[in-house]
């Protein structure tokens, strides 16, 4: 439309002008009354009068000409420009179009490297404290003492603690040394000195919040009241903190946050608060020197076996499956023994089991975890150590995994005497296994718990590690047609389930999923120079995280947008793939 009215406006306003131009030249002219009677001149003299009359005239007819006809001429041609392209223009995108879809059917994607993203030395971690990040407050003028309560397993604690030093931080609170969870379903009495290593904690996070082991005995004796305890509402934005914990804490001066796990909003806006998050989980964190010390033991023996090895965490635990509320065919007596389990959880609804492994919802058995593992082109020679608790079935469940991977190990297959002082603690347990599954060459997380978010947004934040999710929506519906179909075929719609589920770098999409999961603030594109020249090189070394808006040349992009056509093609095609992430992203917290 916009074509078309410019088109008449122009031509109207053409017509204008050569109607005044024509009624001007039809107007009366003016001359002078004196008639020149020189007969007798030379005819030199007759030929430059005319000269002179005829310059006069066109000069004359020239600034005649109105400023409209200009205009309605340019109009004119602009109109004639704007339809050609426009037309070109629509012409071009229609052809294009066609040719995409026409070529869809016929285009291979590129392979996937199974071990590790070729990308994925464009990226690095980058968690430093901004130049404009003040120092912490010093324990006197500080607002108060934040005593925090975390809750869970293991790594739901995990979260809890990095974002008690990110609500301290906002309080400009002196942060007490969290209290773990004594009494949730693993039954583990650790305390945070059994697990982590506490001076590094207090040290590395010396210059963002001033962390003590306890409130100081005279303080405490000074108090008229005990601490005021209360519990904040889960994903509270800094905002609450500020104007509902606050004025409590400056009032009472000591404050606890009881059953503190996923308290503080996923995303906030601050960037500097996200990458305190990312320094405190990926730095400050560090485990005991004696859980350190036994999970690289574990992966020393590992890697004299195998160059490369796979870490599964199999999360086929009796909780895990009572609370995903699926069934696995084993009658009455598993129905009764998961639901037994499964009223530890009030508040869980009842659920259709088909209904939620069509949804996805259900973790894989071992057996389709290594049928997966097989259709991507692991080899049956692959070593692979699986990371579990107590696997509901015992020995008949496992078996089929071990048929397909025969290179079968556990911690406690690798270090039984050695694991004897840690066998009663669930928890220490639990981050041995952290320790090999984040050194391992490949990560196959198999639900959507605590474990399996916090280590893949670390080997995110480590160079995007190979990390394998299940599209559990879709290999579920293909698992059980598998019998249908000869095994190239099952592989090759494996695979095709699986993109977008290996940890690639372009996964991450700023404010998706947890914020433990996509780290995106703390992951930057290493800065490259097209010539080479160290001096472009420095010029870019500013950090530019992935969710930044600024956009800095990277290798990554250059490598991406160089590929051939057909697999950009392909990748329009598959749109389906980003809804069923979108389904992921609002699942249930499982536990730990």
């Amino acid at each position: 439309m916009g074509v078309n009215k410019a088109w008449r406006f122009s031509v109207i306003l053409a017509n204008l002008a050569l109607l005044q131009q024509q009624n001007g030249n039809h107007s009366p002219s003016r001359r002078g009354g004196k008639h020149h009677h020189h007969q007798h001149q030379h005819h030199h003299h007759s030929h430059n009068e005319w000269w002179r009359r005829w310059r006069s005239s066109a000069t004359q007819q020239r600034r005649k000409i109105p400023w409209s006809l200009v205009c309605g001429l340019m109009l004119f041609i602009l109109g004639l420009i704007s339809l050609f392209t426009g037309h070109v223009a629509s012409d071009l995108e229609w052809y294009s179009q066609r040719l995409v879809k026409h070529n869809l059917g016929r285009l291979r994607r590129e392979p996937i490297d199974k071990w590790k993203s070729k990308y994925s030395n464009f990226f690095y971690g980058c968690s430093e404290r901004g130049r404009n990040f003040a120092p912490a407050k010093h324990e006197r003028s500080s607002n108060g003492y934040l005593l925090i309560a975390a809750s869970g397993g293991l790594n739901q604690q995990r979260t809890g603690i990095t974002d008690a030093v990110v609500v301290a931080r906002i309080l400009n609170a002196t942060l007490v040394i969290p209290e773990l969870d004594h009494h949730s379903y693993w039954k583990d009495d650790s305390d945070f000195v059994n697990i982590f290593d506490v001076d590094w904690f207090i040290s590395y996070l010396a210059k963002d919040v001033t962390i003590v082991k306890r409130v100081p005995d005279k303080f405490m004796r000074s108090m008229e009241k005990p601490p005021y305890t209360m519990r904040v509402p889960r994903k509270s934005p800094p905002e609450y903190y500020i104007d509902q914990v606050l004025p409590i804490l400056l009032r009472r001066r000591v404050v606890q946050l009881t059953k503190f796990d996923y308290r503080l909003a996923n995303n906030l806006d601050d960037e500097q608060l996200q990458k305190l998050r990312c320094r405190v989980n990926y730095h400050a964190l560090r485990f005991a020197k004696p859980i350190q010390d036994i999970g690289q033991r574990l992966v020393m023996k590992v890697r004299k076996m195998a160059k490369r090895f796979i870490a599964i965490h199999l999360r086929f635990e009796p909780d895990m499956l009572a609370f995903s509320g699926c069934y696995y065919g084993g009658g009455e007596k598993e129905k009764f023994e998961l639901g037994e389990i499964r009223k530890r959880w009030a508040t869980l609804p009842d659920l259709s089991a088909e209904e939620e492994r069509a949804r996805g919802k259900c973790p894989l058995t071992p057996h389709e975890v290594g049928l997966m593992l097989r259709a991507l082109g692991f080899a049956n020679d692959t070593y692979i150590y699986v990371a579990s608790g107590e696997i509901y079935g015992g020995e008949d469940t496992l078996r089929p995994l071990k048929e397909l991977f025969p290179n079968f190990y556990t911690k406690e297959m690798l270090a039984n005497e050695e694991l004897k002082p840690f066998s009663p603690f669930s928890s220490r347990l639990a981050a041995i296994d952290y320790i090999v599954c984040d050194e391992s060459d490949v990560f196959v997380t198999n639900n959507n718990g605590n474990m399996a978010k916090i280590l893949a947004g670390r080997r995110r934040y480590a160079g995007h590690k190979r990390t394998i999710r299940p599209n559990a929506k879709r290999l579920s519906a293909l698992l059980m047609e598998r019998d249908k179909m000869d095994w190239d075929t099952f592989a090759k719609k494996v695979k095709s389930c699986q993109r977008g589920f290996m940890g690639e770098p372009d996964e991450m999409r700023p404010g998706r999923g947890e914020f433990h999961e996509y780290p995106s603030p703390c992951i930057c594109e290493k800065p490259f120079s097209n010539d080479g020249s160290s001096n472009d090189e420095a010029h870019l070394l500013e950090q530019a995280p992935m969710n930044s808006k600024a956009k800095v040349p990277s290798k990554y992009m250059e490598e991406k947008q160089s590929e051939k056509r057909p697999l950009r093609s392909e990748k329009r095609s598959t749109r389906e793939e980003p809804a069923s992430l979108r389904e992921m992203e609002d699942v249930q917290n499982f536990p730990d």
